[in-house]
C-alpha cells in the first residue's frame, strides 16, 4: 500500500483496535500513549508522509552528567534496535526515531514497531537515569529521607545510595 490516505486509515483502524490512548491531531498525524513499568508513559508520534511513515518518541531529557557514557550506551544499543534508533535533539534530549516506507505498514508491523518503541524506551529508562542523573537521584533520596518523604519510586536506585 503506497497511498498515504490509505496508510493513515490503516493506522487509525489498528490503533482503534488496540485500546491504546491515541489521537489524530490532523490527517495522517497520530499521537499514541503507551503505558510502561519504569517510565510510566511513552508518547509516540506517528506521521504519514508521501513516501514514508516517521515514528518519534521522547525517551529522556539531556543527561546532567556522564554525557559520553550515556551517548556511548545509546549508540551501542542502536546496533540491536529494529525500525527505530536512539537519537539526540539540539538540546541533547534522547529520542527514538525511525522511518518506514509506506508499503511496509501493516497492523502486524505497527504492533512490532510500537512494541519495540515501548521496550527501548521503558527498558532503557532506569539505566539512562542512573548513568546521566546519579547525583540528582542521590540528592533527591537524601532530601526525601531528611524530610520524611517516601522513597518508593526511587527504590530501583537504592544501590546508588548504599
Amino acid at each position: 500500500m503506497t497511498d498515504p490516505q490509505a496508510v493513515s486509515g490503516l493506522i487509525d483502524d489498528y490503533l482503534a483496535s488496540t485500546g491504546l490512548d491515541y489521537e489524530q491531531s490532523k490527517p495522517g498525524t497520530f499521537v499514541v500513549t503507551l503505558p510502561g513499568e519504569r517510565k510510566l508513559l511513552t508518547t509516540v508520534s506517528i506521521v504519514v508522509g508521501n513516501h514514508a511513515v516517521s515514528i518519534n518518541s521522547f525517551v529522556a531529557r539531556a543527561p546532567e552528567e556522564n554525557h559520553a557514557e550515556v551517548y556511548r550506551w545509546i549508540l551501542e544499543r542502536n546496533r540491536k534496535t529494529y525500525a527505530v534508533a536512539y537519537a539526540l535533539d539540539h538540546l541533547g534530549d534522547v529520542y527514538l526515531s525511525g522511518r518506514l516506507p509506506l508499503n511496509a505498514i501493516s497492523a502486524d508491523e505497527l504492533d512490532r514497531v510500537l512494541g519495540c518503541v515501548l521496550e527501548y524506551s521503558d527498558g532503557s529508562f532506569n539505566t539512562l537515569l542512573e548513568l546521566g542523573f546519579a547525583s540528582a537521584i542521590r540528592k533527591e533520596w537524601h532530601w526525601r529521607v531528611e524530610h520524611g518523604e517516601p522513597t518508593t519510586n526511587l527504590e530501583a536506585f537504592r544501590h546508588l545510595i548504599e
